[in-house]
Order: structure tokens, then C-alpha cells, then sequence
């Protein structure tokens, strides 16, 4: 076996199985069009569902003619197109085929791909060999289960009733059969499932890889999947990895999390992921020694939280020695603990006012020229919204803002552009 063609699999990419093959001698494609951009591009995919979500078409255009020297093009279907072209080359000359599983049938043994592009079916009739690679929480019992999930998936992960295709695989060819590989060869992975099973999180196995939760957090949203640095991202991947690989090393995760409950909220499973993240919360605390100045600042923080007029007089003072350190609205280095964040981003600079100030400065207003606060358009903040925009007029109509702000997109959603990468 010489070269192998890949379907989109989350089970392989935990094991970093191509990485393994690689170093054996062996040629290795991904066939899902954002993995193979993902591959061509030596990344890492960002979101369960959407490889390539941090990429515009002029990035993947970009890569497609830097890596396999094609025209260089914007147009997803010239790109699209290209793609096809290599990709068919790949499946006619693969001597083996690989794939993940969304679901395995323990009644009848059946293997089920969901996919949207067609390539699950190319990668599983074509080459000689099959091999199926797919966590052992995968398995449900029955067909009728199988129907429950399918609908669940298709809905909440692309909002179709039902994926373009859906494969039910029961095993290699058999005499008569015009396609379909000699052999076939499903592969469980446990993977510290089963301890993930025994403890208190065995919940999240019943993840079924949708990518809802990743859609309305709004800490990913923020920033990216890349950031919760293994295969799993979102509030699911903080659950997930460090229950596979364990909390040291990895107990940052489930801090990175509002407790919002949007995720909980979203799930098609009813999965309770802000308890989960909770759990792991005091897990970290029972079992890692916090830093110092860390603890030191959270003890700070409470004393100073309940006793207001000491609260707005600590936020004044830090509000204007972060705005000292701005330039052009954006803060490049910040000392102490806050500079861990601006190690790889920088931060945009607080506002001029909060917003109680702006409340109380529309109360007096409102009562010196004998009008009704609320009257007015913009809500309880429409005087600092007033101001902003009589300072820069553009604002009302957008202009000077990004596609993604106007959009309302990830970090446009409180009209605010997201922290500036470098």
C-alpha cells in the first residue's frame, strides 16, 4: 500500500494517523476540499464542520496556486474545480481508502458516512482496501437510532433535513457487486474513552460532532478554533480533550468559557456543557497549584467586586493606564498578567466612557432640557451612541467598517471588530 486517499475523519486526526503514515513511506491525500486546502496549506482545521473557516477564497486561492501550481483565482467554483480535477487523479490511482464513521450499527454492523461533497463515496468504492477508523462512542444499537441521529445531525450542523450523501456500509464486495474495495476493515478507538466513560463527564461521548455549540459560543467566535490548540475545538473540545488527554497540560480549556449557557442551549443531544466545564473548574483547583499572582489577583478582585464606589474608582484608574499605552485604539503590550494576551493579539483599548457614565450624563440632560430619557433612538446608550457618531459620521451607515462588523459576524455581534492578530 503505496498511497492512500482520506474522507474527513476527527478520529484520525486525534491520533495524527497521516503524520504516522507519512513517516512509513506512504503518500497521503485528504479528499474533503477544506482538509485537502487545510493539507496544501500545512494547517490545522479550525472548526468540526468547516475546515477552513479563517481562510477567505483569496487565502485558498493563494495556497491552490503556491502548492499545485493552478492559475491563481478568487471564484469558489474555478477553485472548486481545480480541486476535482486533482482530487479524481488521486482516487483512481489509491490503492487504499480511509475514512472516519458518524455512526456504527451494532445490529446489523452497518457503517454510516455523512458528507456533502461526494468524496466518502469515491474514497470507499474505488481504492482496493477500506478502512474505517471510528471512536467507540459512535455506536448506537439500532437502525431506528440511527434514523433519530441522522435527522439531529443534518439539522444542526448545516441546517438540511438530510446531507446530499449518506452511506450505509456493510462490508467489502461481494461476488456480483460492479464496485466496492476486496476488503474492509473497521477500527474502534478507544483513546481514554473508556476512562472519559468512568468518570463524571462521560456525558460529552454523546457528542455527535455537529459544531452548534462552536457556532453560538462567543469566546470561539472570538477566537478561533486554532486557540484551544488540539483537534476539538469550542466548548466541546474543552471537555473532550482534557478528558482524553488529561487535565495537565490542558486545564486552561474549560476556563475559556463565559457559562453563558448558549452552547447547552444549542445542543441537539441536550448536552449540559456549562456543568461540565464547572467540573473541570474545580478539578483544576483541587488537583493544580494556581499561580501566585493569580491568586493573588482573584482574591483582590473579590474584595474590591462588592464594595462599588471602590469597584468604579480601581476600573477609572485602570481604564486610563490601558488608554495611556494605546495607539490608533488598539494596545500592543500590556505588563504584568495581562500580558499574556497581547503576546499574540493586541486589544482594543477601553472607551472614553462606560456606560454608566454615559447613563448618568443622558439623566442629566434629559432633566435639564425637560425631555423623557428613552425617548430617544439608541436605548439606554443612545447618548454615547450620539456622540460616537457625531464624532465620526460614517458610523451610522457603516462606511469604515469590515465586511465581518457590518455582518454582524464573529466579533461584529456587540459591534465591536474582533482583537487584532499579528
Amino acid at each position: 500500500m503505496k498511497r492512500i486517499v482520506k474522507s474527513k475523519s476527527m478520529a484520525t486526526e486525534e491520533t495524527h494517523l497521516n503524520h504516522a503514515l507519512e513517516r512509513a513511506g506512504m503518500d497521503v491525500v485528504e479528499t474533503d476540499l477544506g482538509e485537502y486546502i487545510v493539507q496544501l496549506n500545512q494547517d490545522r482545521p479550525s472548526h468540526i464542520i468547516l475546515p477552513i473557516i479563517h481562510l477567505t477564497r483569496e487565502d485558498v486561492g493563494a495556497v491552490m496556486h503556491r502548492r499545485i501550481q493552478v492559475p491563481l483565482s478568487d471564484d469558489p467554483r474555478t477553485l472548486a474545480g481545480f480541486a476535482r480535477a486533482k482530487l479524481r487523479e488521486e482516487f483512481l490511482r489509491a490503492d487504499m481508502g480511509i475514512t472516519g464513521a458518524n455512526f456504527g450499527v451494532v445490529e446489523t454492523g452497518t457503517i454510516c458516512l455523512v458528507t456533502n461533497e461526494g468524496n466518502g463515496r469515491m474514497v470507499t468504492t474505488l481504492p482496493r482496501v477500506h478502512v474505517a477508523v471510528m471512536g467507540i462512542e459512535k455506536l448506537v444499537p439500532t437502525l431506528e437510532d440511527l434514523d433519530l441521529f441522522l435527522r439531529l445531525l443534518a439539522r444542526s450542523a448545516t441546517g438540511q433535513k438530510i446531507t446530499t450523501y449518506t452511506t450505509l456500509l456493510r462490508g467489502p464486495r461481494r461476488p456480483g457487486d460492479e464496485c466496492g474495495p476486496e476488503a474492509m476493515h473497521v477500527i474502534l478507538l478507544d483513546n481514554g474513552r473508556s476512562r472519559l466513560l468512568a468518570g463524571d463527564d462521560a456525558e460529552i461521548l454523546g457528542c455527535i460532532r455537529c459544531g452548534a455549540c462552536l457556532n453560538a459560543c462567543p469566546i470561539y467566535k472570538s477566537i478561533g478554533g486554532h486557540a484551544y490548540g488540539d483537534t476539538y475545538p469550542g466548548p466541546v473540545g474543552a471537555i473532550v480533550t482534557p478528558g482524553l488527554r488529561g487535565l495537565h497540560g490542558w486545564s486552561e480549556l474549560p476556563a475559556a468559557s463565559t457559562l453563558c449557557g448558549a452552547c447547552r442551549d444549542v445542543c441537539p443531544v441536550r448536552l449540559d456543557i456549562p456543568r461540565m466545564l464547572l467540573g473541570l473548574r474545580r478539578e483544576t483547583v483541587r488537583t493544580e497549584k494556581t499561580p501566585l499572582g493569580l491568586r493573588l489577583g482573584l482574591k483582590a478582585f473579590g474584595w474590591i467586586a462588592p464594595r462599588p464606589k471602590l469597584y468604579r474608582a480601581a476600573a477609572a484608574a485602570a481604564r486610563r493606564l490601558v488608554r495611556a499605552r494605546a495607539r490608533e485604539g488598539w494596545v500592543r503590550r500590556l505588563p504584568g498578567l495581562g500580558g499574556g494576551w497581547t503576546q499574540a493579539r493586541d486589544l482594543r483599548a477601553p472607551a472614553a466612557t462606560t456606560f454608566q457614565e454615559q447613563w448618568t450624563h443622558r439623566q442629566q440632560t434629559a432633566r435639564a432640557t425637560g425631555s423623557t430619557p428613552g425617548a430617544s433612538a439608541g436605548g439606554a446608550g443612545g447618548a454615547g451612541v450620539r456622540r460616537q457618531q457625531a464624532h465620526k459620521p460614517e458610523a451610522a451607515s457603516g462606511a469604515g467598517l469590515t465586511p465581518a462588523e457590518r455582518a454582524g459576524g464573529p466579533g461584529g455581534a456587540a459591534q465591536h471588530p474582533p482583537a487584532r492578530r499579528r
